[in-house]
């Protein structure tokens, strides 16, 4: 058995438990935002769909992925994390 190899896996398997943890911390279910921080992000959500179904609008009317990325780009600018305003898919 090669020891070195086994620890790799071990450790790698360990460290990808952990991400879910990570993520659950943040979105745990609890209502522990304060309604000021709730409304804003409601508000944020609907800047962030708004801006989904502009570019869902301009793939409609041809102007290409290229050009509706950009627009959904410099529209979500600030509210999501990513290039893809929080929300990626495959093509």
């Amino acid at each position: 058995m090669n020891l070195p190899r086994t620890v790799a896996l071990m450790f790698a398997a360990l460290s990808l438990s952990v991400l879910p943890l990570a993520h659950a911390h943040d979105h745990d279910g609890n209502d522990k935002h304060s309604d000021k921080e709730l409304k804003a992000d409601i508000e944020r959500h609907q800047a962030m769909a708004a801006a989904h179904q502009a570019a869902a609008q301009c793939l409609a009317a041809g102007k290409g992925h290229s050009v509706c990325l950009k627009e959904l780009q410099q529209s979500c600018k600030g509210l999501a994390i990513g290039k893809y305003c929080g929300m990626r898919h495959a093509h």
